[in-house]
């Protein structure tokens, strides 16, 4: 087979769609496929830097795409996303795939985008050690978040660029003749961890690239962008140090502003004086109830709902809130963010092209209720990822409009949040929209959202009833797996676990047993939100058969399993703003059914059509058709919640503590049972 390799062309769109369509593993899945008109939209609204495809025969068979940005990240100066990165399976075994990433970075280096950036699911072993092999470094968040997938950086064309005026010919002629950058670095290890170096208060990664008989060592400012110093060593051993220059850009580093507040009754809203990110919060609720990005001056530097880069705001107080103006060039945008009768009001003017805003609503438990077809009733669905609205965020092109005039609303417990649909709006998933701001006659873009937080008492979970097992209940935990292995209630097996293996589960490389606990990122992470149970440098000790403690970290756990009563399992960790997170991995069949409390209303839910859902109590249905019942010892509260996700490997179950400036101290109730407790 004959493999050519090309920049995307007009045309191709529905045969690399089709390309997607025919592989679960596709880099961007979205439920029921993308056409080739969203694929082509998406890559034009991602400010499409290159995107390379892969022919055989006239036919794709495999892409890698370089993006400013990519809805959830924006690059900053000198950077570019790497993503869409695929290869059908026929050809994963050749050269196509190396290919691919060195003539993107070829291409990176002729026009100065300098730095690669790229995610990766850890547990996607085949795919994490390739891009460690050529070259990618960890330098920032080393376990993967909520999205399942860890970011990591290449330096290789900023560390090349920066040498090149100073290599001989002989560096030359090798560095010519390079056509893959697998051969070039040094290796690096396969584990999650840091690759940062920090010296002098600076933090900074070293490479080693062997350049034919050459080698070539340089070190990196990561928070900067820029080579610190390096130097060649010749074939006879004689090492020289290398002239600098510096990169074509410079990255603008965050003025640690702090956020501007003001308050309505008993709503606070921040407005972060680096980004112009808008935050609304309400007594009670962990975690804001709204998160919306800022528009920006530059369409390549728009902000993504999980990072935006720091930008020179302007931002003054007026009545009810604060206005922000950012200026580039001739373009300017203002925006002016109120709160007033429960009512956040953003407008913006823009001199150029309006950019687009994400907003995140932070409900995590409640109903979403969307605008019924043709004008009829309207539909109300549990929130979730996957449920009511299909998650289109790895291509946020093929997500739905809402009908013009139309009101989306989210009911939780005790609040409602009310987004009207004057302005175009994307349901990207039933919790993050994509707002484009359109003005009106006036010129002013206008977009609200109504916030109605009153009061209302959580209704009280039904009483937890005794496990099935109550005279045969087997537990064992072990130390060196870092939990409970195995859990036996009279006949039924309540876990799956690899013990004494290790393998991979979701997005959780490292799997080892059936119960365990791990510090995470707060679910309320706009950077990452809640973890995947990731054990890193995790150094369990035995305090006795049922009770594990980490003095490192200082974690410790405790189960209690009386002859009656549901399972106890207590969880203590130190002071933090993050959470604390016992994991369970149930011995379910591959479809399930899950019955959840969700803000006080009862959903049972098939195992099949959610990815993530949140829930105040859970029972899921076992594999011997009895049920395992999953709840927090106390009243319930935003504090203590439960996450289901279904994934290829099975059902994860993360029942999540909050931390608070006094430690964290939680209780979880476990059973065993015929029928759902719920």
């Amino acid at each position: 087979m004959t493999v050519t390799i090309r920049p995307y062309e007009e045309g191709d769109a529905e045969d690399i769609a089709r390309l997607y369509g025919r592989h679960r593993d596709n880099p961007n899945p979205v439920a029921g496929g993308i056409s080739g008109a969203e694929l082509a939209r998406e890559l034009a609204e991602r400010d499409t830097a290159t995107f390379l495809v892969a022919l055989d025969d006239g036919r794709p068979v495999g892409t890698f795409g370089l993006f400013h940005n990519t809805g959830r990240r924006s690059a900053r100066a000198g950077e570019l996303i790497a993503d869409m990165f695929f290869v059908a399976p026929a050809y994963r075994n050749g050269v196509i795939t190396g290919r691919l990433f060195t003539e993107a970075v070829e291409w990176m280096m002729r026009t100065g985008c300098l730095v690669l950036r790229l995610t990766v699911n850890p547990a996607n072993s085949v795919a994490f050690r390739l891009y460690r092999r050529v070259g990618c470094v960890s330098v920032g968040q080393t376990v993967p978040g909520e999205d399942g997938n860890v970011e990591l950086h290449n330096y290789i064309p900023l560390i090349l660029r920066s040498v090149f005026a100073d290599l001989d010919d002989g560096v030359r002629a090798a560095l010519g003749g390079l056509s893959s950058f697998g051969t070039v670095t040094q290796a690096r290890a396969d584990e999650l961890r840091t690759d940062v170096v920090v010296a002098e208060g600076i933090r900074t990664v070293a490479y080693g690239l062997a350049l034919g008989d050459y080698r070539l060592g340089a070190t990196v400012d990561v928070d900067r962008g820029r080579v610190l110093a390096a130097e060649i060593t010749g074939p006879d051993g004689t090492a020289r140090p290398l002239r600098i220059t510096e990169p074509p850009y410079e990255i603008r580093e965050s003025r640690h502003a702090g956020p501007h507040g003001f308050t309505d009754g008993g709503l606070t809203c921040e407005v972060d004086g680096d980004d112009g990110t808008v935050r609304v919060f309400a007594p009670g609720h962990h975690g804001p109830l709204s998160v919306s990005t800022w528009p920006g001056c530059r369409p390549d530097r728009q902000a993504g709902w999980r990072e935006g880069e720091p930008l020179d705001l302007r931002i003054v107080p007026v009545e009810h809130g604060v206005r922000i103006s950012e200026t580039h060039g001739d373009d300017v945008v203002t925006g002016t963010v109120t709160l007033t009768g429960g009512v956040l009001g953003q407008d913006f003017t823009f001199t150029g092209r309006p950019g687009r805003v994400f907003q995140t609503i932070g409900l995590r438990q409640g109903t979403l209720v969307l605008p019924g077809p043709d004008g009829g009733p309207a539909e109300e669905h549990p929130l979730g990822l996957g449920l009511g609205v299909r998650d289109s965020s790895e291509v946020v092109a093929a997500s739905p409009t809402a009908p013009s005039g139309s009101t989306l609303a989210w009911q939780g417990a005790g609040t409602r949040i009310q987004v009207p649909a004057e302005q175009r709006v994307r349901l990207i998933h039933s919790t993050l929209l994509e707002r484009r701001p359109e003005p009106g006659a006036d010129g002013v873009a206008r977009l609200r959202t109504v916030f109605d937080t009153r009061a209302a008492a959580r209704r009280p979970l039904p009483p937890v009833a005794a496990g099935t097992g109550a005279g045969d209940r087997r537990p064992v935990m072990d130390a060196a797996a870092g939990g409970v292995t195995a859990w036996r209630e009279g006949g039924t097996r309540v876990l799956r676990s690899p013990h004494p293996r290790t393998r991979a589960f979701g997005c959780n490389p490292a799997w080892s047993a059936g119960m365990w606990v791990t510090p995470e990122r707060s679910r309320s992470s706009r950077a990452s939100g809640l973890g995947w149970g990731v054990h890193l440098n995790a150094d369990w000790a035995e305090k006795h058969a049922l009770g594990l403690y980490d003095a490192g970290r200082g974690i410790g756990w405790d189960v209690t399993a009386p002859g009656d009563g549901p399972l106890r399992v207590d969880v203590r960790a130190p002071s933090t703003e993050d959470d604390t997170v016992l994991w369970i991995t149930p011995d379910t069949a591959a479809r399930t059914t899950a019955v959840i409390d969700s803000a006080g209303t009862r959903w049972e839910l098939d195992s099949r059509d959610f990815r993530q859902v949140w829930a105040s109590a859970a029972s899921v249905r076992l594999s011997d058709g009895s049920w395992l019942d999953c709840r927090p010892g106390g009243t319930p509260s935003d504090d203590a919640e439960i996450v289901l996700r279904t994934t290829s490997s099975g059902l994860l179950i993360g029942c999540v503590a909050a931390g608070t400036p006094d430690g964290v101290t939680a209780t979880w109730h476990l059973a065993v049972r015929q029928e759902p407790g719920l």
